[in-house]
Order: C-alpha cells, then sequence, then structure tokens
C-alpha cells in the first residue's frame, strides 16, 4: 500500500505492472506501507486500473511519527507523514506524559476499520517542533533508518585496536615510504582513498604509475560479526546538513579505517599502469601497510595546479610536484573518458550552511573544480579495474549496473528533441555517446538548462546486481564500486571478493538478516524493473543458484537502502528550506522554470536555489494545456508559454512545513509575459489583472488595488475580491454574472 496525501491510495504491485488506484473509502480500513491483496474491479478512460483491497495479508509493526493535539478532550496524533490518512486515537493513559504540540513516536495497538480510527499509545516524545535537529530525528525514523548501533556491535568496537599492530602487517607491501595523500572536502571526517602519481614506461611509450590505496576496513569487519551485522543493515552511511549517521561505528569510520595523516594505515591498493592516451594498460591488487603524507582538501588542490607559485603551493612545496603528476594523468584519463562517450552533464548541487541551532543561513551551489575532477577519474579507473578483475576470476559479486533508457524514456526523449526543433536524435539502441553529442551540440543553446535536463530524467537509476550488464552512462562493460568501504556495504563487499581471489578461495556470503519491510517494497519494483523487458542484457544471465539468489538479494538489499538514505537526506533538505522560506513569506524572487506538468510550473529561485510550485490556477485566467513532447504549458487565449528554461517573477505565497512544499505566484514578469503574447496574436491591449477569470468585469481602479495586495501573502483570488469590491464601492464582485473560463 502506498498511501497519498489526498486521502486516496495505490497497490504497489510485486511484479511491477501499473499502480492500481484505491478510492479514499477503500482506505479506510488500511494504511500506508501494509501488504494487501486487491482486485481490479474497472479501468478509468485511460486504461488506468482501478482496484478495492481483499484481504490484508501483512501488517508491519510501523511507528507513526506524529505532532500530539489534544480537542475536545480527546488526545490523537497527527500523522507527520500524510500518507497515513487517519489520525490516531491515544488512550488518556497512554500519552507518556507528552504534552500538546510536541512531537511523539506512536505503537498502534488497535488498527483502522471502515468504521473506527486506528488508536495506538506513545512510546517515544522527540520534543518540540523547533527544536534543533528535530528534522533529521522525524525522518531518520520516517523512513526507518537505523541511528542507533546495538550493543554487541559497540562492546565489540571497543575491544579493537587504537593504531595498526605489528601483526596486522604481516603478508602487506610496505607503501609507508611512498608519498601518498587524501584529497577531500573541508568538511570531512572519514578519509577513504589516498592516491599517488608519478610519470613511468608503459610498453614503448610514456604514461604513468598510479596507485589508489582504499581503507582495508574488511580488515577489522570480520564476515557476520556484529559489526558486519549492523553495517549490513545500514548498508550506507546517511548524510544530513550538520550530522552523518554512519555505517561504521566512530572508533572504526573516523579512527582505525579512516587514512589519517602521518599515522600508519592498513590499505587495498589498485596499482596501475595508465598509457599517455587514459587506457588503464596493466593493474594489480594487493593489501598494503601506507602513511599518508598530507591531508588535502578539495579548494587547496585547485589553488596549487591553478597557480604552483601561490601561497598554498609555498606551504606544500614538497608535495606540488606528485599533484602535478595527478593532474597530467587526469587530463590523460579525462581524454579516454570523452573518446569513449560516457555521458557527463553539469549540473548545480547545492549545500545547505546552517548555525550552531540548526537554522539555515544560506544555501549555496556545490562547485566541481579540478581537484573534484581528478580524485572522480582515479576512483573510477580503480573501480573499473575491480569489476575487471571479478569477472575476469568469474568470482560472484556485485556490480554497478546502470541500464540504458526504457523504451516509454526513449519516445518521450525523441519527441521532444524533435518538438524543440533538436537536430540529433536517438537511435533505439542508443550508445552514451549519442546522449554526450546532444549535451555538446546543444550547450550554448539558452534552453541548454532544459535540454540537458530531459537528457537526465531519460536515464535510469543504477543499483547493485550480481548480474554484470555493464554501466551505460560511464560507458563501461563492467563497473563496481571499491572505494568507499567506510561509507557504503557494496564496497566492503567487493574488497572480500578481491582478497579470496587474491588468496585462491571462494568468499561465502554469511547468512545476514534480510532486509526489512519497509524497504522490500523498494526491492521487489527494483527487481521487476531490472527484469523488465525494455531492459536488455548484453548476455543473457545464467541460471539461477542459490549462491546467485544470495548475491541477488544483498544487491538489492543494498540499492534499496541506497534510495532509503537518499529519500531521508532529501526529506531533511525540503523541511530546512521550508523553515526558511516560512521567514521570507510575500518577499519576490527571480526565478528559472525547472519543471512543467498539468497542474502547474516548478520554480527555483536564483538566490536561494529553492523551489517551489505556481498552481496552474495562479497563471492567469486561461485555459493552459500541458504539452508533453515539449514539457511545457501553453495559455490557449493567448499562446503564452511556460517551459524549463523560462525567467519568472515570483512571489512566495505559502508554505507547508509538513508536506515539504512551498507555492509561489507569478508577479510582474507573468504579466509582461502575457502582454507579449497577447501583443503578438494581436488580442487587445494589455494583459487582465493577474488570477482574473478571461472577460470578469474589472475596471482600472481594481486592477491597481489587486497590485497593491501583491505585498502581502493574499491568494489571488482573495485580491481579486478585496480589489473588486473597493472598485465598485464595497458591494463586492456581481454574483449575476459567471466569468467566462
Amino acid at each position: 500500500m502506498s498511501g497519498h496525501r489526498d486521502g486516496h491510495g495505490y497497490v504497489v504491485p510485486d511484479n511491477g505492472d501499473n499502480d492500481i488506484y484505491l478510492p479514499p473509502n477503500e482506505m479506510r480500513a488500511v494504511l500506508h506501507k501494509d501488504r494487501v491483496k486487491a482486485r481490479i474491479v474497472r479501468h478509468d478512460r485511460k486504461g488506468r486500473p482501478e482496484g478495492r483491497v481483499v484481504e490484508i495479508v501483512e501488517r508491519p509493526p510501523q511507528p507513526i511519527i506524529g505532532r500530539l493535539l489534544h480537542e475536545s478532550g480527546v488526545w490523537l496524533v497527527a500523522p507527520e507523514d500524510k500518507r497515513y490518512g487517519q489520525d490516531v486515537l491515544i488512550p488518556k493513559g497512554a500519552t507518556a506524559m507528552a504534552k500538546p504540540g510536541q512531537v511523539v513516536v506512536v505503537e498502534l495497538t488497535e488498527p483502522p476499520a471502515l468504521f473506527g480510527q486506528p488508536v495506538g499509545r506513545i512510546k517515544e516524545v522527540l520534543g518540540e517542533i523547533d527544536d534543533a535537529g528535530m528534522e533529521i530525528e522525524i525522518a531518520v525514523r520516517k523512513y526507518g533508518v537505523p541511528h542507533e548501533f546495538s550493543q554487541a556491535c559497540l562492546d565489540l568496537a571497543r575491544t579493537l585496536p587504537d593504531k595498526v599492530r605489528p601483526q596486522d602487517k604481516r603478508h602487506r607491501v610496505d607503501l609507508t615510504d611512498v608519498p601518498l595523500v587524501t584529497i577531500d572536502g573541508e568538511d570531512a571526517r572519514d578519509f577513504d582513498d589516498a592516491v599517488y602519481c608519478e610519470p613511468a614506461k608503459v610498453g614503448r611509450g610514456k604514461g604513468w604509475r598510479l596507485l589508489v590505496a582504499i581503507a582495508d576496513v574488511s580488515h577489522y569487519v570480520e564476515t557476520g560479526s556484529a559489526i558486519d551485522i549492523d553495517a549490513y543493515d545500514r548498508a550506507t552511511s546517511v548524510y544530513f546538513p550538520r550530522r552523518v549517521i554512519p555505517m561504521l561505528p566512530e572508533k572504526l569510520s573516523n579512527g582505525l579505517c579512516s587514512l589519517n595523516p602521518d599515522v600508519e594505515r592498513l590499505c587495498m591498493v589498485c596499482d596501475m599502469l595508465v598509457t599517455s592516451g587514459g587506457d588503464v594498460h596493466a593493474y594489480q591488487f594487493y593489501p598494503a601497510v601506507m602513511f599518508s603524507q598530507a591531508r588535502f582538501t578539495y579548494n587547496e588542490v585547485a589553488a596549487i595546479l591553478s597557480n604552483t607559485r601561490g601561497p598554498e603551493a609555498q606551504r606544500r612545496q614538497a608535495r606540488v610536484g606528485d599533484l602535478l603528476n595527478l593532474h597530467d594523468v587526469y587530463r590523460a584519463l579525462l581524454a579516454s573518458r570523452n573518446k569513449r562517450g560516457a555521458v557527463d552533464f553539469e549540473t548545480t548541487e547545492t549545500q545547505i550552511i546552517c548555525d550552531e541551532n540548526g537554522r539555515i543561513e544560506k544555501i549555496v551551489p556545490r562547485t566541481r573544480n579540478e581537484a573534484h575532477k581528478l580524485i572522480e577519474e582515479a576512483m573510477l579507473a580503480a573501480n573499473v579495474c575491480s569489476a575487471d578483475f571479478i569477472a575476469q576470476s568469474k568470482h560472484p559479486g556485485l556490480f554497478r549496473v546502470h541500464e540504458g533508457p526504457t523504451p516509454e524514456k526513449k519516445d518521450t526523449l525523441r519527441n521532444y528533441l524533435k518538438a524543440i526543433g533538436v537536430g540529433l536524435t536517438i537511435s533505439e539502441d542508443p550508445a552514451p555517446g549519442e546522449f554526450q553529442a546532444i549535451a555538446a551540440a546543444t550547450k550554448d543553446r539558452p534552453d541548454a538548462q532544459q535540454i540537458h535536463s530531459m537528457l537526465l530524467r531519460s536515464m535510469s537509476q543504477a543499483i547493485y546486481t550480481p548480474i554484470n550488464s555493464g554501466h551505460f552512462g560511464l560507458a563501461y562493460e563492467a563497473y563496481t564500486h571499491f572505494t568507499s568501504p567506510i561509507r557504503r556495504y557494496p564496497d566492503l563487499l567487493v574488497h572480500r571478493v578481491i582478497k579470496a581471489i587474491l588468496a585462491k578461495r571462494k568468499y561465502q556470503l554469511p547468512g545476514l538478516p534480510t532486509p526489512g519491510e519497509a524497504h522490500e517494497k523498494l526491492a521487489r519494483r527494483l527487481a521487476a524493473r531490472v527484469k523488465a523487458p525494455g531492459n536488455k542484457l548484453k548476455k543473457p544471465p545464467e541460471p539461477s543458484t542459490p549462491e546467485t539468489q544470495a548475491w541477488e538479494a544483498a544487491g538489492l538489499h543494498c540499492s534499496a537502502n541506497e534510495r532509503r538514505a537518499d529519500e531521508a537526506s532529501r526529506d531533511v533538505e525540503a523541511w530546512l528550506k521550508c523553515k526558511y522560506m516560512r521567514e521570507h513569506l510575500g518577499e519576490e524572487y527571480g526565478g528559472v522554470v525547472t519543471a512543467a506538468t498539468t497542474f502547474g510550473i516548478f520554480v527555483t529561485l536564483d538566490a536561494m536555489y529553492v523551489e517551489g510550485l505556481v498552481h496552474i490556477t495562479e497563471l492567469g485566467g486561461e485555459y493552459f494545456k500541458f504539452d508533453e513532447a515539449r514539457q511545457e504549458l501553453r495559455g490557449e487565449r493567448t499562446g503564452i508559454r511556460y517551459a524549463i528554461g523560462t525567467r519568472v517573477q515570483v512571489q512566495v505565497s505559502r508554505v507547508d512545513l509538513d508536506g515539504r512544499k512551498i507555492d509561489f505566484r507569478l508577479v510582474r514578469e507573468g504579466e509582461e509575459l502575457l502582454a507579449r503574447a497577447m501583443k503578438d496574436k494581436g488580442a487587445g491591449p494589455g494583459p487582465a489583472p493577474r488570477g482574473a477569470p478571461t472577460g470578469s468585469p474589472v475596471k482600472a481602479s481594481a486592477r491597481r488595488a489587486a497590485r497593491k495586495v501583491d505585498t502581502v501573502p493574499l491568494s489571488p483570488i482573495s485580491a481579486l475580491k478585496a480589489a473588486a469590491k473597493k472598485a465598485s464601492g464595497g458591494k463586492g464582485m456581481s454574483k449575476g454574472r459567471k466569468p467566462r473560463r
């Protein structure tokens, strides 16, 4: 079951078929996340199925987070997640001393029924809604993110040493004299990877020897141990503004496994010979012990590369030559990437800067400089070698697979490119280079951002699976994740497999816990997508064995929890942005349309990188039609168009913190666009007042009054009524005449 905040819901079939719509009356006795059996009873005009629930198969033990209310002597909790369509009744003795308005966690004691609300008891009081960090406390419980390590895990972590012991160095290559360095962000606390590069002869030509050393987590986290079980349950670290929920206990993630400077650390090394053309000529893997010579930041390395005589370079004089070698091999690897036709779109990621109280100070774009790209290319090379090593050995393992676009997405993209007059398109079996060619050919167009956005949307999401079918976006025959075992469980599994191959033995997956119910739905959908007819594998999969099925389950679990972490992070960011924008109600900003839908346009503000909705009813008093091919809204009377990339001026009109939604309304710019469109069509001297239905009898004085009320966060309908009432001497709009629509 997937509930909807408007009261209806959907049954999400296990086999990946279309969701089945359930009307609100069918949702009375079921809850969001229930497992049910449903029967399709009819199809709507577009062929979409509608059904009814015939049986509740399973009701997972799911805590509900919400705010405690006391109304007319009755205690109840209004769920924070509006997909739970009903308030939960709380008996008088089950409030756990919580106060009205506080955020609480509820455990259900009686399920909902056709004629009765669900009943529960409060099992945890989180605090006041405005407490610092409350958004994270809500998100981790809402999405079922494990945020407390088991006692067994913590006890085991305490028994681990604080530093590398002599016995840990046995059978390892000593790289302590090699000047390996780490390059990370300013706020990084765990260092997974270190790099070193020097010129070398490769074959008969020149090239480089590139070393990528990765923290050897597998040495300390034994298969099936208490730490391993907790790490598998989390599957990934989750990053929030001001807080990280790590996959491993802090003693490992920030201490013993982290490649901190000036201390010995155990590592797994991918040692590569790279040609001048950027191809990996040869590689080898081996366990080693290293001694990081420096902890660089991205900004510091970028400054050194741009000016080798600057103050940053003077402070790090001993390492400047090594950094220049890294930059040289990066440029060669980048040239190989371009030759391969890998997809590389420039997108804007944002970073939320908070003060000590958790309040947003500003939202800034994350800029990718040369140092970011340098490390990225080095990590890609090591990941490709890892995938090749596992594939060549025929040992089962997890690959990072990225399928090409589905037939539906290909058709949508082709129609869009044709509609906007792009001379290039994609073939029936497109290569990544075709997407990159379109991006390169359109980069100077005014609607380049719109085109690149559509190219990105046509891509599938990458997943972990033992069935290797390549990575479409990066244009690799085989790809996996090897470089971040501190924060990703699949990388830890890859390390174990590589070690097993080096030792000429086989790694056996342990009987780890199965994914939780909260994630199984996503896992089933991922499985259905991988097996969908549109996703053709490059070679047919081998018959499934119990061992393959175990690896498939591990891959689906890691993929599902990766999505879970992303959703929880987005939820917290949306909360913070809504809280931030509540302080700016009524203010006006410039922005760009980033999406068009049947119900309105989404606009991202220039200065704040915050996205909000301009509902279709706010676009003026005419009928707007959604053009799917062009991904735009077009006014039938005026011809005014709102497409991705259109610049607009908006006012913040409403913020819904619970729903994580921000509403805008158009100001000035919308009227100017309308005026130009009307002039082009010869349809009249200028626009009607904003929000006025076509042909409504509003005079010039009312128009002036309507513009005045733009400074306060009223809805356009309220503004229009107020203006009309003033213009007509306090009588308001005539009830006898209905405006044309």
